[in-house]
């Protein structure tokens, strides 16, 4: 059996040069990735999206991306050409946007869309492609699969449009997903569903889950592993069924923040944050 892990990012750096000085957006992020579904969570502003972003090569120009290490089945993504990059891209590491109305064309229908998300990735002709995108509309749980690949974006609600987006990037069949808040602007019972089908098809395919969030409730309920963000460095990792032990401060504030049934809290705490808490993990960084 292969152990080997699908990805590895050793001191990922983004930065951003701006009029007022360098942003370091990403700094310093270390982690790797197997079979398994990866939290990576923080407030808006603490990296993690453009964590993401960086692995696939979808940084703004503007941006820079350095590393030690960034590399993916034995491919230095750092280094790859465009062609590398864009066989990659959507064939073998996928990435669902937080919004679908933004991340669908409004001009094809959904069949055609999900079509092309497989053709370009193989050498299907077109009846395999409409045959596998019906397939997946019902894999997905759209009810109407021949309705829906008809239809053009804003012909469904948000959460069936969310369901064809991780049917486009499900269907090359990829070994990483990268999920960007894609259940944020989804009400509850909706937002269950479409996390119940994508560990669905992430348990049969054997993907690995990049699941990117500021809720961490879900992240913990939802993944293995959870990353903690702060500033753009990771302050705590831990394994998603131990939490509740979490030794940062800003995780134990960002767990005391959150709501429960039980009661407990008068009123919720604010999250007051260290500028030390930065700082440490700088320190830290720079004696390992």
């Amino acid at each position: 059996m292969n152990d080997r892990p699908l990805l590895v990012v050793d001191d990922l750096r983004v930065t951003y040069d701006t009029p007022t000085g360098i942003v370091r957006a990403v700094d310093g992020v270390s982690f790797e990735l197997g079979r398994e579904k990866l939290g990576i969570v923080g407030e808006s502003g603490s990296g993690k999206s453009q964590t993401g972003r960086a692995i696939l090569g979808l940084t703004e120009r503007r941006g820079r991306v350095d590393a030690e290490r960034l590399e993916f089945d034995g491919i230095d993504l750092t280094r790859a050409g465009e062609d590398t990059l864009r066989k990659i891209r959507g064939g073998r590491i996928s990435m669902i946007m937080q919004d679908p109305k933004y991340s669908l064309n409004p001009v094809m229908t959904i069949g055609a869309q999900i079509e092309e998300a497989f053709t370009i990735h193989s050498n299907a002709g077109r009846r395999e492609a409409r045959t596998r995108t019906l397939e997946m509309l019902d894999a997905v749980q759209i009810r109407n699969p021949e309705r829906v690949y008809k239809a053009y974006p804003h012909e469904v609600s948000g959460g069936m449009g969310q369901r064809v987006m991780i049917a486009m990037m499900m269907i090359p069949e990829p070994d990483i997903i990268i999920a960007d808040e894609p259940t944020s602007a989804l009400d509850v019972t909706v937002q269950l569903q479409v996390l119940a089908i994508l560990d669905d098809m992430i348990a049969r395919l054997g993907t690995g889950l990049i699941f990117i969030s500021h809720d961490l409730s879900l992240v913990a309920s939802f993944c293995d592993r959870v990353l903690v963000m702060y500033a753009g460095r990771v302050v705590e990792q831990r394994a998603a069924n131990d939490l509740a032990n979490a030794a940062h401060p800003y995780t134990r504030g960002l767990l005391d923040c959150l709501p429960r049934l039980e009661g407990g809290h008068d009123e919720l705490p604010v999250l007051k944050r260290d500028p030390a808490w930065a700082a440490a993990v700088e320190r830290r960084a720079d004696s390992g």
